[in-house]
């Protein structure tokens, strides 16, 4: 490995990590508080990084990534006051591997998984000391954050893409109503343990991207799988936020169309392979910004209730004008 210092930054790099911190070369320890900084893509949100920096309680903010580079380090360090800020780049399943790794991340007070392909994270960090040791930092009480793919790997359950084709083009909702069972529809569970998200599918991008259909055929793939009975989902557009305390309240924030909560209410009549979805009733929560919701209860105030069914493919809402969003 080959470490240089030098004026507050330090840059390691082997040929299957690489990691470069800004700030602090020494690590420090605080009383870090829990919390999950849920973001849904686009622009990121300065309210949303200030409040898992405040978590973090003037300890070290570690960026996570299965690719790309360390601009978050300059945006995060301008925005917060912490010991330090560095971005952790676990390209495959030999880095995650690596003590070294597994050590930095237990070091760190805050956590904040970035975009980009939830399948990298799944395929290279589940079931490696990586892995464990981000359930450590959760199980210790400290917080998480996640923006787009990041934030899709947060829920008990979320859609991993194609193993053999993880760069492939955005899987759509009409793909997922015609057929829940394409080939390309890949849900997961158990990648994290983050507390408070046991039972629900998170997903990012969400109105921007037109995902309501698919999260629905995820959601009723869940139930048809026996993997749980009455699955929720968590999913935030871009430019939006959720943030949760640890007892479960949660405030949404930004400039986007808000956060959706989904809740399967019965099982649906038909969730096939080779034929087109017919799920009933799901019941549906719109918060936007300002807008308060208990994770754990699972109620909102502020925002609108409305319900969403599918027949043959087709989705209806009770909703004024049919709106899904």
């Amino acid at each position: 490995m080959v470490l240089l210092l030098g004026m507050g930054n330090s840059w390691s790099r082997v040929a299957s990590y690489q990691y470069k911190r800004l700030g602090n070369a020494h690590d420090v320890q605080t009383r870090a508080e829990a919390g999950i900084a849920m973001m849904g893509g686009g622009a990121d949100l300065d309210e949303a990084f200030r409040w898992l920096c405040a978590r973090a309680n003037g300890g070290d903010f570690l960026i996570l990534r299965a690719r790309g580079s360390n601009d978050y380090n300059s945006y995060v360090n301008g925005l917060c006051k912490v010991n330090s800020v560095a971005t952790l780049v676990i390209r495959n399943r030999d880095a995650a591997q690596q003590p070294q790794v597994a050590e930095i991340i237990r070091q760190a007070e805050a956590i904040f998984i970035a975009g980009g392909d939830q399948s990298l994270y799944v395929n290279f960090w589940k079931g490696t000391p990586v892995g464990e040791s981000i359930d450590a930092h959760l199980a210790a009480g400290k917080p998480i954050g996640g923006t787009s793919a990041g934030l899709a790997v947060l829920g008990q359950f979320l859609y991993a893409c194609l193993e053999d084709k993880p760069d492939d083009a955005d899987l759509t909702s009409r793909e997922v109503l015609s057929d829940p069972y394409n080939r390309r529809v890949t849900v997961v569970r158990d990648f994290l343990k983050v507390p408070g998200l046991e039972n629900i599918l998170t997903d990012s991008h969400f109105a921007k991207r037109d995902r309501m259909g698919r999260s629905l055929g995820f959601l009723a793939r869940i139930v048809a799988d026996g993997w749980s009975n009455m699955p929720r989902e968590i999913a935030i557009d871009e430019r939006s936020a959720l943030l949760v305390e640890p007892a479960g309240q949660a405030e949404v924030v930004g400039t986007g169309r808000g956060v959706y909560f989904l809740q399967i209410t019965e099982k649906p009549e038909v969730c096939k392979p080779g034929q087109p979805l017919t799920l009933r009733n799901v019941a549906a929560y719109h918060a936007s910004a300002a807008a308060k919701f208990d994770v754990r209860a699972w109620r909102g105030e502020g925002g609108e209730t409305y319900t969403i069914s599918v027949d043959a493919g087709q989705i209806h809402t009770n909703r004024a004008g049919d709106e899904l969003y």
